[in-house]
């Protein structure tokens, strides 16, 4: 399946359950709009390169469309269809007056220069600004970029408009007008569910520091391992493109991030094993943390998965076959839409300041992403134990209901 048909069926599972009305599903089950655009860009070389870009807005009865645009070689238009429906379901879930929308450019930005990606931000802006807006869709920083894109894009808005606008969009720098603790807040939120998770679900029964394991090592990885690492876990082996580093002793994060930046890899650290991105998630630890793209627990690895618990903070990591594999192996799976969001739910604080233009200090952010993580984790643990459902599909529930009641209440 591709990422869109995996979020379909997890839908469509859902939907049965509920027994959801068939026009609240037919709504549902599609984008609301889907676009396709074209870039072209000037490279430093003189000649003109023509990007593919897509913007999906997939529903917005319970607030403006609200999601990331991902600068990645592979991105596709189920993928971002995908993600615009996961963005919906994750807005609902941990309470915040969003919709789910998404954005993607076909580009490896390693290849560009400084230049040339500021002009392919800004040309996506150009291209996609007449649907978005501070109440109609409001983008963010996703896989590939970062806060310094978002204020080229918010500019390059600001030129077209005419007229200063920072809620539009989000993940920007502290100053222009970005909210403290956003660099942090899909891994710190990450941990807060994790810590939650722990507590109630009784899945790890280790005296003493936890071992954790995080595939990927972007802005989510490398945050949510320095958190844990902080927090009092113990970090055994963390990975990026290039491959893992493995040690039964821990990681260092902070060495294997400086590490990183003068190699441009975490491999080849010291007193540490070389490993691939397959066999680190098959290791033999309690917590796994898959921080990198779609589809990296599947049918051919999940029975090899040794984990006593399994942390989503990558988007749809778990394919379907994967999931029904895990859950008759007892290990749970607390899926992305609740265990990431801690990301969107500090955009939303960041929107929130940008239209009151009163701006608050990081331990606020941080006390008010504690408490909206660990309210959605209890509410979807609730359904979890009532129903006797996976936590994802108890987590499907909670959204999906949300969202059906938004929609009932437009259709009256």
């Amino acid at each position: 399946m591709n990422p869109f048909e995996i979020a379909q069926k997890q839908f469509d599972d859902v939907a049965e359950i509920m027994k959801l009305d068939r026009e609240i599903y037919s709504t549902l089950r599609e984008p609301k709009r889907f676009l396709e655009v074209k870039i072209p860009v000037k490279m430093d070389n003189g000649k003109v390169r023509i990007f593919t870009g897509y913007r999906v807005q997939h529903n917005d009865s319970r607030g403006p469309f609200k999601g990331g645009i991902r600068f990645h070689q592979d991105v596709t238009p189920e993928e971002v269809k995908a993600l615009a429906m996961w963005m919906t379901w994750k807005c609902a879930v941990v309470g915040i007056p969003f919709g789910g929308s998404k954005g993607g450019v076909i580009v490896n930005p390693k290849e560009l220069s400084k230049a040339e990606l500021e002009k392919l931000s800004r040309g996506y802006i150009r291209a996609i600004h007449m649907i978005i807006g501070a109440d109609v869709d409001v983008p963010a920083p996703d896989v590939g970029t970062n806060a310094e894109i978002m204020a080229w894009m918010l500019d390059e808005y600001e030129k077209i408009t005419g007229k200063k606008a920072p809620a539009v969009i989000t993940g920007k720098p502290v100053e222009r007008f970005g909210s403290k603790g956003r660099d942090l807040a899909t891994s710190r939120g990450g941990l807060f569910v994790l810590e939650r998770a722990l507590k109630n679900m009784r899945a790890v029964k280790r005296k003493g520091a936890l071992t954790v394991v995080v595939q990927g090592f972007g802005n989510v990885g490398y945050g949510f391992a320095k958190l844990a690492y902080k927090a009092g876990f113990k970090v055994v082996a963390v990975s990026d493109s290039k491959g893992g580093i493995y040690s039964e002793n821990g990681i260092d994060i902070d060495a294997v991030t400086e590490h990183k930046k003068k190699t441009g890899s975490v491999i080849n650290f010291e007193n540490s094993r070389n490993i691939t991105n397959e066999e680190i998630l098959e290791l033999d630890v309690d917590v796994l943390v898959p921080a990198a793209l779609e589809k990296q627990i599947t049918e051919q690895n999940a029975g090899r998965i040794k984990a006593k618990l399994v942390l989503e903070l990558a988007n749809g990591p778990t394919t379907i076959e994967a999931d029904e594999i895990l859950l008759k192996k007892n290990i749970p799976v607390i899926p992305d839409i609740l265990a990431n969001s801690g990301g969107v739910a500090v955009s939303y604080f960041e929107w929130l300041q940008n239209r009151r233009k009163k701006y608050w200090e990081e331990e606020k952010v941080n006390r008010k992403l504690e408490k909206l993580m660990k309210n959605a984790f209890d509410g979807i643990y609730k359904v979890y134990k009532e129903k006797g459902v996976s936590m994802r599909k108890a987590a499907d529930i909670v959204a999906v209901q949300k969202v059906a009641e938004a929609i009932r209440e437009e259709m009256m």
